[in-house]
């Protein structure tokens, strides 16, 4: 299967417009499948999610001017209205906001991803490998952005069609970004803080690991999320570090013997002042973080090297199915609760190399995008 791939240059208006532009009928069916999702899993109604979007349109506005101008660009370039490509934007804390307040019963649900990185000197060409299941809603839309703006870095990234820069992918910097959606009792999309997509486009904007990591844990945030951000420049030398975000704090986690990994729930979410609820469906965050360290520590037992093939394998893993690491649609829940790995993603920080597949990674072979 082709791979959808934009090239968008120019202003952030400019790449906003190309993106309306060419992914017109894409973001019509994403419009369509959150406002539904809204209603249906979070009890918003068209109207609530507008109002909502409405306040954090200001939002980032005043504090991120340029990425309302690509909003803007996305809505005129695909003939929607304002306010829809904003709600688009913003569904991390629209949705993520409900599921915290109604997450005290059994109805939590969150984008089930499995993510970790491996250090160079773990690494078969010394070089920084990163690695991400995004697991989601399978009638969603995704696209692969080749960003080249007026200013800072090139970006290779994935994204939700209507979604202005990416949440997973690299820059020429040698930056790299792979997300967990976590949820705690502290969300609420009434603290109107910038917002988690507006985040990690500027975690990929950034020319440096210190100035990726200052883009989550400055000020506050509406909602939680986690951020596994690498660096490499140099041959043989990297950084890598996992950070956890809950609203009013921040912590971070370094390699062990080499390697990192995360799915969607807190590691210490004591130390950040939140508590978490895990439902029965949720539960399988605790399976593939142990099923994908397990992975990893077999690796290192063995004195055996990361490799993209090596990686591409454990994002295959099956362990647990339906709830693996490669997740597969639950039958047992309704039709409109049901997720599946949408993506997957292994990334060369060193190269700019991304090999991907949309949809489930062991149904489909890995194809190489290039930045």
């Amino acid at each position: 299967m082709r791979l959808p791939v934009l090239r968008l240059k120019g202003s952030p208006y400019e790449i906003g417009y190309r993106h309306g532009q060419f992914a017109r009928d894409r973001i019509e069916r994403n419009l369509e499948v959150y406002f539904r999702r809204f209603k249906n899993e979070t009890a918003l109604t068209r109207d609530e999610a507008l109002r909502r979007a409405e306040k954090y349109l200001q939002v980032i506005r005043r504090g991120s001017p340029s990425y309302a101008r690509a909003m803007e660009g996305v809505a005129l370039g695909s003939k929607t209205k304002l306010l829809e490509i904003t709600a688009l934007n913003v569904r991390y804390e629209l949705m993520y906001s409900q599921f915290a307040k109604i997450g005290l019963k059994p109805m939590l649900r969150i984008d089930g991803c499995t993510a970790f990185g491996a250090m160079p000197e773990v690494t078969v060409n010394r070089h920084l490998l990163m690695a991400q299941n995004w697991d989601w809603i399978p009638q969603v839309e995704g696209l692969f952005l080749k960003i080249r703006p007026t200013t800072g870095p090139n970006v290779l990234c994935f994204t939700e069609a209507g979604v202005v820069g990416g949440k997973i992918g690299l820059n020429s910097e040698g930056v790299g970004l792979a997300i967990n959606g976590l949820i705690s009792n502290k969300d609420d999309w009434e603290r109107l803080r910038k917002p988690f997509h507006v985040r990690c486009s500027e975690i990929l904007g950034s020319k440096t690991l210190s100035q990726a990591i200052s883009r989550i844990t400055r000020g506050e945030r509406s909602c939680s999320a986690n951020f596994l951000i690498g660096q490499q420049t140099k041959l043989g030398a990297g950084k890598i570090v996992d950070v956890e975000s809950a609203p009013e704090a921040t912590g971070a986690f370094s390699p062990q013997e080499g390697i990192l990994a995360h799915t969607n729930h807190f590691q210490n979410p004591e130390r950040l002042g939140v508590k978490q609820v895990l439902d029965e469906e949720r539960r399988s965050t605790l399976h593939r973080f142990a099923r994908i360290t397990q992975l990893l520590r077999q690796m290192r037992s063995g004195n055996r090297k990361m490799s993209m093939t090596r990686a591409e394998d454990m994002l295959r893993d099956h362990d647990g199915k339906p709830e693996s690491v490669c997740r597969h649609e639950n039958n047992s829940f309704p039709a409109d609760q049901r997720y599946r790995t949408v993506v997957s993603v292994v990334m060369d920080l060193y190269t700019g190399q991304l090999q991907t597949t949309l949809g489930s990674p062991c149904e489909r072979q890995y194809q190489t995008l290039r930045l």
